[in-house]
């Protein structure tokens, strides 16, 4: 399977592999969140996934609908990770006004029974990710991997001077559903506590996992889907998950977060002889599949299927 994924790569324009990490670091993309968040049209994803609507013969529908289940199966996705009480610590710590977070979901029928109990309850088991709650747990896992405190924040990327501070970025001053400025929450919080080992099991997984909005790893969250990466990863590290088992469930959330993208990078490899069972969640979440401009040289390569780039950090 590598070396059919690697003859796949090969197939594609070359792309920095081989660039550090500060090489990758990409301002534009902090300039343009700052410019978005001034203007104070940061949006938020509440509702379902809206799956493309299907176009060719019966068996290339067939093809489709059964490459939508492999990766975003219908029932969900269980994540090796007790939410337990985090969501009330969160309102207790105030970086999350429960008021204002429930007032987000009202224009789109409200919180149903589930998300409450996410919010406010204090005994809840692993998180279940679907197409319909994947907003909400972007939601809720970016006020978490936000406030929750972490060298990556305050040693990072994030902290380079270069870029004129931590609260430029969509995914610090995008978030207007704390109490009182979002920055007064960043880092701030030991909702989890990691050992010397599981920080070190973070930061080496979040500089792997990429994103298509952005051409940032998650060691990097400007935005809103790489702080709430950060945020599961910290939990992850924190419950014992172990390394390979972090990328196969960031795969699993990021193609819930960006369903375009992946079922598109799902049949680019299906045209390379490679199933989505059987890829590499490590190479797939890399810089050549899962940035900005990975995705978009992959898609370059890939009959379209009607979707729209590789996703946004809204809606």
């Amino acid at each position: 399977m590598e070396d059919k994924i690697k003859d796949a790569e090969d197939e594609m324009e070359p792309q920095e592999n081989g660039a550090s990490l500060e090489n990758k670091l990409l301002l534009p993309a902090s300039i343009v969140a700052a410019a978005v968040i001034l203007a104070g049209t940061w949006m938020y994803v509440t509702g379902k996934i809206v799956l493309p609507e299907r176009t060719g013969g019966a068996s290339s529908l067939a093809r489709d609908a059964e490459r939508e289940e492999k990766v975003l199966p219908s029932g969900g996705a269980e994540l090796p990770v007790r939410w337990g009480d985090l969501g009330a610590k969160m309102i207790a710590s105030g970086v999350i006004d429960a008021e204002q977070f429930e007032a987000l979901y009202e224009s789109r029928g409200g919180m149903d029974g589930e998300a409450k109990a996410l919010l406010y309850g204090k005994d809840n088991g692993n998180l279940k990710i679907t197409r319909e709650n994947a907003g909400t747990v972007l939601n809720l896992l970016w006020a978490f991997g936000l406030g929750n405190k972490n060298d990556i924040l305050e040693k990072g990327p994030m902290a380079d001077p270069e870029f004129g501070g931590a609260g430029v970025f969509a995914s610090t001053g995008g978030w207007t559903l704390a109490e009182g400025d979002a920055m007064n929450h960043y880092s701030m919080h030991k909702f989890v506590a990691l050992t010397t080992d599981q920080q070190a099991l973070v930061e080496r997984v979040a500089q792997g996992v990429y994103r298509p909005c952005c051409g940032n790893s998650t060691y990097f969250p400007d935005c809103n889907h790489g702080m709430a990466m950060l945020g599961l990863l910290e939990l992850m590290a924190s419950q014992g998950v172990l390394e390979d088992e972090m990328y196969r469930v960031a795969l699993a959330v990021n193609s819930y977060w960006f369903p375009d993208t992946y079922l598109t990078v799902a049949k680019y490899l299906e045209q390379s002889g490679v199933a989505w069972k059987d890829a590499d969640p490590r190479q797939v979440l890399g810089y050549d599949f899962s940035s900005a401009a990975g995705y978009s040289n992959v898609l370059s390569k890939t009959q379209p299927q009607g979707f729209q780039g590789g996703g946004g950090c809204g809606v």
